[in-house]
């Protein structure tokens, strides 16, 4: 499994887990996203969790670059995973600015539709 994490100025963090259980996700959230929150985002940041209806659409979001990242080193051979994860880490961080910046521009009307449907699926 590979984790990762964005804000509205640059791509974050990417790592790869494992098999998630709640240490590993704790020593995650203290020991990668404190360090790189506190060295790009100062003191105004909102951490949201890919849980609820809401955030599902981030899930799809992130889901759907990873089915790009794919495409993008597709054929490009790796001598091992280490290799692979670099080349995996690689792309995302290449991913445009304005691609994130859509998704976010997008958030409210996608949390409207959600609080509409009362929590039920949505056309995003």
């Amino acid at each position: 499994m590979v984790w990762g994490c964005f804000s509205d100025t640059s791509m974050g963090p990417f790592i790869i887990v494992g098999t998630m259980d709640r240490y590993l996700y704790e020593n995650i959230l203290e020991n990668t996203i404190r360090p790189w929150e506190k060295a790009n985002l100062g003191r105004s940041w909102v951490f949201q969790q890919v849980m609820s209806p809401i955030d599902f659409d981030v899930a799809v979001w992130i889901s759907w670059n990873g089915q790009k990242l794919e495409r993008r080193l597709k054929g490009v051979r790796a001598s091992n995973a280490n290799q692979k994860f670099a080349q995996l880490e690689a792309a995302w961080k290449s991913i445009p600015m304005t691609v994130v910046q859509t998704l976010l521009d997008s958030m409210p009307h996608r949390c409207q539709a959600v609080i509409d449907a009362k929590g039920y699926s949505t056309k995003y």
